[in-house]
């Protein structure tokens, strides 16, 4: 290579030499695929009892929190998930649903395992689903149910996960199911809004809301909607439990909801009984 420096040299043997050629070739192709990622939608399950809610704080400890430091450590890096809503402190999760966004570094199922043995008792992996890359587990859900859960008489086995009725009668059931059947007829819910709650929008599609008696001992409240306002699940129990020991009638439910304004004896029952218990996509079955 008469009349070429040393450098020029160099760099004419590294363009054309077959072993450099490919070593480089590998070596961009590892680095493009490491970064790569894919975005997965996470299936779990909390007892929300030592939680301050769902969503990250800088100080209390939360179920997302605690997710995110553990994903942190699995891929040695900072991870970041995004919820389906927010659960308030005490408040559990049979079916919940986050997506993350993840590199191939693990099979599916090596990493559900890994989080299962990783994170607190109180937090269950059910399974990790891949899903189209602008899935998004919050605006994407279609409906929304919620159980909550209520006994007659003291369960020392289940003190943080059910509400243990507390006052003075029992609650006429067929009241409470004829005022849990009233608010479908609505769509506007700022009676059952907490105070100051920045909402742009009052309006939910609530297609069902009734009481069952799962036994003489033990009743459930079970409600789906396309959202829910903050607070409200628990303020529609404690006034359907009004109604039902005849401190609310049922006009006066109907009359607030009609000039949409608060009840006089509003109730937001105990967090503990109330479970997030089902998300639906239309891209999941």
């Amino acid at each position: 290579m008469v009349g070429f420096s040393f450098g020029q040299r160099w760099r004419i043997y590294i363009a054309v030499h077959p072993a450099i050629i490919e070593a480089n070739t590998i070596r961009t192709s590892y680095s493009i695929f490491d970064n790569m990622t894919s975005r997965y939608f996470i299936r779990l399950a909390y007892n929300g009892s030592k939680y301050c809610g769902w969503q990250i704080q800088t100080s209390d400890r939360t179920v997302q929190g605690t997710i995110e430091a553990v994903l942190s450590k699995i891929y040695n890096k900072e991870m970041q998930v995004t919820g389906c809503g927010r659960t308030d402190a005490g408040v559990h999760a049979s079916d919940y649903k986050l997506h993350v966004d993840l590199t191939d570094k693990y099979e599916i199922s090596d990493l559900v395992y890994k989080l299962n043995n990783m994170l607190p008792i109180d937090i269950r992996i059910y399974d990790i689903t891949k899903v189209p890359a602008d899935a998004h587990a919050r605006y994407d859900a279609t409906s929304r149910s919620y159980i909550y859960k209520m006994v007659f008489g003291r369960d020392p086995f289940r003190q943080e996960t059910v509400y243990r009725y507390d006052q003075s009668g029992r609650p006429d059931l067929e009241l409470m199911r004829e005022a849990s059947n009233l608010i479908l007829d609505y769509k506007d819910f700022f009676p059952f809004c907490k105070t100051h709650a920045d909402n742009d929008t009052y309006l939910c599609k609530l297609t069902a809301s009734r009481w069952e008696e799962i036994s003489e001992h033990e009743w459930h409240y079970s409600v789906t909607s396309d959202r829910f306002l903050r607070g409200m699940v628990r303020m529609i129990v404690g006034m359907t439990l009004n109604v039902g020991l005849a401190r609310t009638s049922i006009d006066e439910v109907r009359i607030a909801l009609d000039k949409q304004e608060r009840l006089v004896r509003a109730w937001s029952v105990p967090a503990q009984g109330l479970y997030l218990s089902n998300i639906t996509y239309p891209f999941l079955t």
